[in-house]
């Protein structure tokens, strides 16, 4: 009950609320596996995504989110399960192969998941690298591919504001596209790049950033 509550209560109300600029919605396949792979300017992004799909998507969460005890607990991982999260422990490779594991039973069974390629937030508003998680996917499920341009989502909840402030929001769902072509060669490193970079220039192209051809490093890292 809870995702058809988001999608046809809630959705409705914070669309009316924040009044994003959707474009290309009609570009996300009704049924069938289908992958969106947006930009991530904000922490906001998967919310807005849930709320303009018009389609139920799923997105990895971490799981010590829906852990907690008691009843605020239990309706925080309720509310969770009812954005789409899918909950999977992080922090290691082991824990890579299970979140990848997780949205390939989500596209296996016909669904739609969303995954950021950039891995994490861009902090300097540039479009990074792309990691392959996502065209491993795509090639091992058949998924087509919806790019996503994300733009004033880093403007909805400023540093220190607990509730989303109203700003330009603009969310474009750019056609699919389709790697079937690559059909028995999910395994090759090189078509795993080849066809990221494929999805990042599709993202470039319907977001208008800058470019930056290396992952994304947080200030605290030291390497990507």
């Amino acid at each position: 009950m809870l995702p058809l509550l988001v999608r046809f209560v809630l959705g409705p109300l914070v669309r009316a609320l924040y009044r994003p600029e959707i474009r290309g919605v009609e570009n996300i396949p009704a049924t069938g596996p289908v992958l969106l792979a947006p930009n991530h300017r904000a922490a906001l992004d998967t919310g807005v995504i849930t709320f303009t799909a018009m389609r139920q998507v799923k997105f990895l969460g971490k799981a010590e989110y829906f852990t907690g005890r008691g009843l605020k607990g239990k309706l925080m991982a309720g509310f969770l399960g009812g954005l789409g999260y899918v909950p999977v422990e992080r922090g290691n490779a082991q824990a890579g192969l299970a979140a990848l594991e997780a949205a390939r039973k989500v596209l296996d069974a016909g669904g739609a998941f969303a995954i950021y390629p950039e891995g994490t937030r861009s902090l300097d508003g540039r479009l990074h690298r792309g990691h392959t998680g996502v065209a491993a996917l795509a090639l091992a499920t058949g998924a087509k591919v919806v790019p996503v341009a994300l733009s004033g989502t880093e403007n909805l909840q400023p540093a220190g504001k607990r509730i989303p402030r109203r700003a330009k929001i603009t969310v474009t769902y750019g056609a699919p596209l389709d790697f079937s072509r690559y059909e028995g060669q999910d395994s090759s490193p090189a078509i795993r790049r080849s066809v990221t970079d494929e999805i990042m220039y599709a993202i470039l192209e319907l977001s208008g950033q800058e470019y930056v051809d290396s992952y994304h490093k947080r200030p605290d890292q030291s390497a990507a």
